[in-house]
């Protein structure tokens, strides 16, 4: 029994570790900027196809696509904040809202004229399992697992150790003073937007490696980057990485032990429960 629930906790790590990566995109984009940007589900199931584009017709490895898609879809993202968002930074929320909206539909008819409506697995060459005693750690799941680490860690030093990083943190906190202090909120939306698309391009990457990407994905994986968003707490990145930890362990527990079928009524059940006794989050503030 116990070995059962080790072998559940471990593949639930994998799993909230794209939920993770997911909800940290949300994260930066909503917690400073205030943008509710629903097409990022979407988008990073885009970034699957690109990733599975260039496996298949520039033979590239596995990370190799990844290394190299994760700038495009930076750009790609700083191209969006610049034409789609900006515009209506003043606007009322709806505004916004509407923009995410169209942007979905662009990423998923983009996604049928390109690549067809039926279900694409990512191709790895990771399929060895490493045994511990009775618990069995799949291979591509623990490169998951160590990516996404490596990618948390990249992207909460460069949010704390660096200029940058301090800008962002000045803007999020009060972006009027940021901007009399000669902080260019402009670039650093641009930034913001770089740093989410680039973890949704490898969210996109580890779910259609782990499952599988088609037109629709995305629409599910943005629910629960907001659904972590919550439980972890609104604006906290401590929060995002907690919260994606604790939805994907819950998920899979509720997979392995009452059926896989309720597993998101599980988690969200798990969510709600969290929300009724913390209504911030588990790392939010409490707002006085």
């Amino acid at each position: 029994m116990i070995s059962e629930i080790f072998q559940q906790v471990i593949n639930g790590l994998a799993i909230g570790g794209i939920y993770c990566l997911i909800a940290l995109g949300l994260t930066v984009v909503f917690g400073i900027l205030g943008i509710a940007h629903f097409a990022h589900g979407s988008f990073a199931m885009f970034g699957g196809y690109i990733i599975f584009f260039f496996l298949q017709k520039l033979g590239m490895s596995f990370f190799g696509a990844m290394a190299l898609a994760m700038p495009i879809g930076a750009v790609l993202g700083m191209f969006i904040e610049r034409f789609a968002y900006r515009p209506v930074n003043e606007a009322p929320p709806i505004n916004a809202f509407i923009i995410a909206l169209g942007l979905t539909l662009i990423f998923e008819g983009a996604d049928l004229m390109m690549f067809g409506a039926d279900q694409i697995v990512i191709p790895t060459p990771y399929h060895y399992v490493i045994r511990f005693g009775k618990i069995d750690i799949p291979e591509l799941r623990l490169f998951v697992m160590l990516t996404t680490a490596a990618l948390i860690i990249g992207m909460t030093l460069l949010i704390n150790r660096t200029d940058t990083g301090m800008a962002v943190r000045a803007v999020a906190q009060n972006r009027p003073a940021a901007i009399l202090m000669g902080i260019n909120a402009n670039k650093i939306q641009l930034v913001i937007f770089a740093i989410s698309s680039a973890l949704g391009i490898a969210a996109g990457a580890f779910v259609g490696a782990l499952f599988a990407i088609a037109p629709g994905v995305g629409e599910n994986l943005v629910v629960k980057g907001f659904a972590v968003l919550i439980l972890g707490g609104l604006g906290s990145i401590p929060g995002a990485i907690l919260g994606g930890l604790v939805l994907g362990i819950s998920e899979t527990l509720a997979a392995g032990f009452i059926s896989s079928s309720y597993k998101d009524v599980i988690a969200f059940l798990v969510m709600i429960s969290v929300m009724l006794v913390r209504p911030e989050g588990l790392l939010g503030r409490i707002q006085k």
